[in-house]
């Protein structure tokens, strides 16, 4: 079994941490080291990304392809997310991140994965030393980037419909083709002036 495990302190609230992690693709958003590179799509949601949410992860490790399935078995708000495989070429596969508030502003967060190379023909086109050194530098990487995201020195991705985008791209050429921040940035000052409606 190997075991790659790392930490980092993010400063953001432990609640704006847990929730962002809280949706695998996210993180794998961010898994984009040289060489590696990570999907994550939702199969199915139950309560929140929470216990027995599955998706699928396909992996792209220097060139070698794998998929596999897991389930969420461990979901403690503002403390833990921990999943498996339940489905693939691993012989086992988990991750688990932890959540510890430092302070209002202050979170750490430790993400390990485990796991065990599949045997046969896979096992050996995969060099188990090289691909736990991706592996480590895929965490790693993405944990940086999550923490530019939450501390606001990156950009995060914004998963929308593509009738919302569409009708972003509208409002972008009406305000002479300005950046896409620009034009959410009013629509949410203009929604945020328009007056409570009550019943």
């Amino acid at each position: 079994m190997t075991v790659v495990k790392k930490s980092i302190d993010i400063k953001a609230p432990v609640d704006t941490v847990f929730t962002y992690f809280a949706r695998p693709e996210h993180v794998s958003d961010q898994m984009s080291e040289k060489g590696v590179g990570m999907t994550v799509i939702p199969m199915d949601i139950k309560a929140g990304m929470g216990v027995g949410t599955t998706f699928r992860v396909i992996g792209d490790f220097s060139g070698k392809r794998l998929e596999w399935d897991c389930e969420t078995t461990e979901f403690v708000r503002g403390e833990k997310i921990s999943a498996k495989q339940i489905k693939g070429k691993f012989k086992s596969w988990e991750i688990t991140t932890e959540f510890k508030e430092l302070s209002d502003n202050l979170t750490n967060v430790t993400m390990t994965v485990s796991y065990e190379m599949p045997l046969g023909p896979l096992g050996g086109i995969l060099d188990k030393v090289k691909f736990s050194k991706s592996a480590e530098n895929g965490l790693e990487t993405a944990l940086y980037k999550v923490r530019g995201l939450l501390e606001g020195n990156g950009s995060i991705p914004v998963y929308i419909t593509l009738d919302a985008y569409q009708k972003l791209l509208a409002e972008k050429k009406k305000m002479n083709n300005v950046p896409v921040s620009t034009v959410l940035t009013a629509i949410l000052e203009k929604y945020e002036q328009e007056p409570e409606i009550k019943n």
